[in-house]
């Protein structure tokens, strides 16, 4: 599908990272951050810019493809749909229920949940199951920020993150909506209790700056960057601490093709597919992108390959 977009893009039209260096374009909006935050909306709030160490420097994926080529099956199955659908979705006032085990379970306001976060810009790649990738800019928090405020009892070894459920704001989550195609709604998802608590594992707030668009799964998205896109649960409702290990929505609907763990790895092919390489999209050219190889744990190795020592990743995929 290529995605158009009508707006001409001579250099005054681009957006800023386009026609400078990246490294000026963001310390440009370091000091312009600085000034604006008094007048941030707050999704985005004041916070650090990006975190160097976890951080990469490669191409950023357009702002326009980044907000315009979406998985929400929510809104729609199409890339463009969910932009479209979700135009009109207002996602405040919003609220988070934290429940199992927990020594501080409750529902708390979005707003209560940013006063327990250090907000900061981190630049990931994203890879998508259906090998395709970008480079994007998202502004967040650590996860486990949150999990230290609500103290975790002993036994909670996993969680559980699920998605909002409300077929009239959400119009894919209607009975047929999707067509043949359907999903057991609301949408689920699961990680290792050590997992969520890795620095790289964001609760992310915002994208290029801005405040995170509905269609990008606003207000609060969960981003783990050495995993396939499809675990980065989207407009979280509940967040759920447990004993034993959840079942996620893609792998109760089709177990042979999504496991529990969805870690990057060229070795492990998809039924369907392999994913050995993959297309990093940068602009809204789509077809003709380039191609390049896929990188076990997405390249996030050196971070993150120490908590599947010993495991055997093809069937623990």
């Amino acid at each position: 599908m290529i995605i158009k977009n009508s707006r001409t893009t001579p250099d005054y039209n681009r957006p800023e990272h386009e026609v400078i260096d990246e490294s000026t374009y963001w310390n440009r909006r370091q000091f312009i951050g600085g000034l604006t935050v008094a007048a941030a909306s707050p999704y985005i709030a004041a916070g650090k810019t990006a975190s160097g160490h976890y951080s990469t420097d490669e191409k950023l994926t357009s702002e326009y493809t980044v907000t315009h080529y979406n998985n929400f099956y929510e809104f729609s199955l199409s890339k463009d749909g969910p932009a479209k659908l979700a135009k009109d979705f207002q996602p405040l006032p919003w609220h988070v229920t934290i429940e199992g085990e927990v020594e501080k379970p409750g529902r708390y306001s979005f707003e209560d949940i940013l006063k327990w976060a250090t907000l900061e810009e981190r630049i990931y790649r994203l890879r998508c199951v259906e090998a395709w990738s970008m480079v994007v800019p998202w502004k967040g928090f650590e996860l486990n920020q949150l999990i230290k405020q609500v103290k975790p009892t002993s036994k909670a070894k996993y969680i559980e993150f699920e998605t909002l459920y409300d077929p009239e704001r959400m119009p894919g989550q209607k009975r047929g909506a999707l067509g043949f195609f359907s999903l057991s709604w609301p949408y689920k998802e699961g990680l290792r209790m050590d997992e969520a608590m890795h620095p790289l594992t964001l609760l992310t707030t915002g994208v290029f700056g801005k405040t995170l668009p509905a269609q990008n799964g606003a207000p609060l998205r969960l981003i783990i960057p050495w995993k396939y896109g499809f675990k980065s649960i989207k407009s979280i409702v509940k967040i759920r601490f447990v004993e034993k290990q959840p079942l996620n929505t893609w792998q109760q609907s089709a177990p042979s093709e999504y496991g529990f763990y969805a870690n990057v790895n060229p070795e492990v092919d998809h039924p369907r597919w392999s994913q050995a390489t993959e297309r990093r999209l940068i602009d809204e050219s789509l077809f003709g992108t380039k191609r390049i190889d896929t990188e076990l744990f997405n390249g996030y190795g050196k971070h993150v390959a120490h908590l599947y020592k010993g495991m055997n990743l093809r069937k623990n995929f």
